[in-house]
């Protein structure tokens, strides 16, 4: 609300410079009578495009940051006073020797050359410096919920975009540049399963990216405060620090060091097994058992979900579909299993009624 009246507030004010042109009109083509009718005009409407267009910029571009601004007008201004600078050293030099309109285009291009190069270098180090407040640094303060940090495994996994999909979530995600590298690598493995999976894990990103309920960030470099370690479990725990965000993984050894560092920790397997239907001992399924168990006389089959199954004294039965009843479930971060006893073969579906020959 506040913003949209400052949008009206800037809108007047063009309005009243505009207005403030047109009584000045006849300055600007004070020998072209042909044009001195429709000066006004063209000047009001002219300025007030050009205030149109920056309230639309300001409108399309909703996600401003602000070290990228303080970057932008830190090289400006150190790139205009190193010009300053060198322009004021040549000058007993070469201004004798050369006529003031080419000794302005040399000071023109030094004054280009120096913004660009201090704009671009500032650009690409700014995530190294504090922009607002030098030598001061604040912890950084999150509103709303707190951010997702994405790891390489969840993002493979696939069903964090699932997630994202039935919009229950409304914190932004944060895929770190070394998870991004680490895609990458996969992607690239000359191991076919590895390189199969990376380029999955792309394509997840690539949907999260596009998800329009969501809010994606992938960090532009790596912050100075990680780039010292090596591993990138203590890089995402590091970073959720600094960050103040959760991690969101499927990886086991990840989850007990960020617990062990005091992280909040999302476990995607205990997501999942959240939502799973809940079997109680006592209860029958349909299974189709597909392989021996560890124990003897064992068989293993799995549910839709994903649940794996153990039947008991299922052996024989291995191929087929069998009802069981549930005895016991265990549940560990890794996932859910289903313990059971074999009732009996489940019914074999009913063959298709043969369709009637016309004679």
């Amino acid at each position: 609300m506040l913003l949209n009246i400052l949008r009206a507030v800037f809108l007047a004010l063009v309005m009243g410079v505009a207005s403030g042109l047109t009584t000045q009109s006849t300055a600007w083509f004070p020998s072209d009578p042909r044009w001195a009718p429709l000066a006004p005009y063209s000047i009001f409407t002219a300025v007030m495009l050009l205030g149109l267009v920056v309230v639309a910029f300001d409108i399309w571009t909703p996600k401003k940051d602000i070290t990228t601004f303080s970057a932008v007008y830190l090289g400006l201004l150190v790139g205009l006073s190193l010009a300053y600078l060198l322009s004021a050293g040549l000058r007993p030099i070469l201004e004798p020797s050369l006529n003031q309109q080419v000794w302005g285009l040399v000071q023109l291009f030094l004054a280009v050359l120096f913004c660009y190069l201090c704009v671009s270098t500032l650009l690409q180090t700014k995530n190294d410096f504090r922009f607002i407040i030098p030598y001061v640094e604040f912890s950084r303060q999150v509103k709303g919920p707190k951010p997702l940090l994405l790891d390489t495994s969840v993002i493979i996994d696939g069903r964090i975009a699932d997630i994202a999909d039935t919009r229950i979530m409304d914190c932004k995600l944060i895929v770190p540049r070394f998870v991004l590298r680490e895609l990458q690598n996969i992607a690239d493995a000359n191991d076919p399963l590895r390189r199969k999976r990376g380029r999955r894990g792309l394509d997840i990103l690539k949907r999260l990216q596009n998800n329009p309920h969501i809010e994606v960030e992938v960090l532009d470099s790596d912050p100075p405060e990680v780039s010292d370690l090596d591993d990138v479990d203590q890089r995402l725990v590091r970073l959720a620090k600094l960050f103040n965000a959760r991690i969101i993984t499927t990886d086991f050894s990840l989850n007990k060091l960020a617990q062990v560092e005091g992280v909040e920790v999302v476990n995607m397997n205990d997501l999942a097994n959240a939502v799973r239907v809940a079997a109680l001992p006592g209860e029958t399924l349909h299974v189709r058992l597909v392989r021996p168990g560890e124990q003897p006389g064992q068989a293993v089959g799995w549910l839709e979900d994903g649940t794996m199954v153990v039947a008991e004294q299922g052996r024989p039965y291995i191929g087929q579909e069998v009802v069981i009843t549930v005895t016991s479930v265990h549940q560990s971060p890794a996932g859910r299993m289903i313990f059971g006893r074999v009732e009996r073969q489940a019914p074999a579906a009913p063959p298709p009624t043969p369709a009637s020959s016309s004679s």
